[in-house]
């Protein structure tokens, strides 16, 4: 089960949680990215690419018996951060697509690269199974 922590007196945050606490089985999903299971790029818009390393991170939940909305927390890495704040719109749509209304604690930042020149976003994630 996953409470949601939200410190009273807070502004409710928009898209993510302050705070997640969960029991149950932890499962560690590293770090994914924007292209296909065969580790091909099928395109360099910032959004797709958000969108099919969503689906890959959902892909190896499902090896786990894991579903979206047992996330605890997402981090994620972008190397452009004017792109991403100039997308959110289009972001927002493709986190609801895969994911759903399902918003976790999260960490967002802008790196200066990531290992796979044309990966634009990482995102790892953790998530628990409820007992």
């Amino acid at each position: 089960m996953h409470t949601i922590l939200q410190p009273e007196g807070w502004a409710k945050p928009i898209g993510y949680a302050n705070g997640v606490s969960a029991t149950g089985r932890q499962i560690f999903v590293g770090g994914q990215i924007g292209w296909n299971g065969q580790c091909q790029f099928e395109t360099d818009d910032f959004v797709a690419q958000v969108k099919q390393t969503l689906e890959n991170i959902v892909a190896v939940l499902a090896e786990a018996g894991a579903r979206p909305d047992h996330i605890t927390t997402m981090t994620w890495y972008f190397t452009d951060k004017a792109e991403y704040l100039s997308n959110l719109k289009g972001i927002g749509q493709a986190y609801r697509a895969v994911i759903g209304k399902h918003f976790p604690a999260m960490a967002a930042m802008q790196v200066v690269a990531l290992i796979e020149d044309r990966a634009k976003i990482e995102i790892q994630a953790t998530a628990v199974i409820p007992e």
